[in-house]
């Protein structure tokens, strides 16, 4: 096993990203095993292959980068341990397909630390010592590009705690991840779109990807089966919304004007809440001299539907 390094401290920002479009991360891992809710194979397929310009920084992704060295000195404060900073993105001769850009490292050890930060809704996530699948995952990637044996997962919850977790290197989840990150790397290699999943990701993507139709028509041989359990789906779903509407409007007559309702161990709120909106209408009424069209955001999309053709 060889493992070298590529060193970051020079590179700018977009020579970093493309850099890391260059082969599989650790961020990439879950995804590509179907672990991450955030993303999806085809998500990180549309990436790497290009089609996807680099996510716009939300609030959550700045306060984890801005809160990493934060968590890494909490981490140093209740182990007694050191880190350093790796300042490179790591390849490994065993696994061309693959990168580690690591968070730490730790002094003395054959091992690293993974920093996150998550919202407080998230605490659940950590009941009973448990953490998420997904931190996991990239975990292991780590392991495997980096060749060390251990991992740490130092975790701050928003206002609510700071968790460290210690991860053994396992050589049967390795090999097993890597088989599925060498199967997914064909995808990017052959121009290939993955299997689309049961992932919410899987929708905004084919929706960058496909913005606008051709208005051409095409033949969608083998689907007739889908289609039809696809129409059974959405007659079950439109049963059980009414029978949830029934239930809810039952609740709602009981409480007439109450704001609150209890039963057993059930607590349920019906309150009132305000929304205010512009009436564009009543504005331009009002003021009829006043331009409105620059105020207007458009914006597109795909209609999706799928109709029974009636017999004649």
């Amino acid at each position: 096993m060889s493992v070298t390094k590529l060193y970051t401290r020079e590179m700018t920002h977009e020579e970093w990203l493309n850099a890391r479009r260059k082969s599989i991360g650790g961020s990439d891992a879950a995804a590509i095993v179907g672990l991450n809710n955030y993303s999806s194979p085809i998500r990180v397929w549309a990436d790497k292959t290009g089609r996807l310009s680099a996510k716009e920084t939300s609030e959550a992704m700045r306060q984890g980068t801005d809160l990493e060295e934060y968590v890494a000195k909490r981490f140093c404060e209740a182990t007694g341990k050191k880190v350093r900073r790796s300042n490179a993105i790591y390849y490994n001769d065993e696994y061309p397909f693959a990168h580690a850009n690591v968070d730490r490292l730790i002094d003395g050890e054959d091992a690293g630390l993974e920093c996150k930060t998550t919202s407080a809704l998230s605490l659940k996530s950590f009941a009973g010592g448990e953490y998420p699948d997904r931190y996991y995952v990239q975990c292991q990637h780590y392991m495997a590009v980096t060749g060390r044996t251990k991992w740490y997962l130092a975790v701050l919850v928003l206002g609510r705690d700071f968790k460290i977790f210690e991860i053994a290197r396992d050589e049967d989840e390795i090999n097993a991840l890597m088989d599925a990150e060498v199967d997914f790397w064909q995808h990017v290699i052959k121009d290939e779109m993955p299997d689309v999943s049961e992932n919410d990701d899987d929708a905004d993507v084919l929706a960058t990807l496909m913005p606008e139709d051709n208005g051409e028509t095409v033949e969608l041989f083998g689907r007739g089966s889908m289609l039809d359990e696809l129409d059974e789906l959405k007659a079950r779903i439109k049963e059980l919304e009414n029978r949830k509407a029934e239930i809810e409007n039952t609740i709602k007559k009981d409480m007439g004007e109450a704001s609150e309702g209890f039963c057993r161990d059930w607590r349920v709120t019906w309150k009132t809440s305000e929304r205010k909106t512009l009436d564009a209408k009543a504005l331009k009424a009002a003021l009829p001299e006043l331009d409105l069209e620059p105020f207007y955001k458009v914006s597109k999309s795909r209609r999706f539907t799928v109709k029974k053709i009636k017999e004649e």
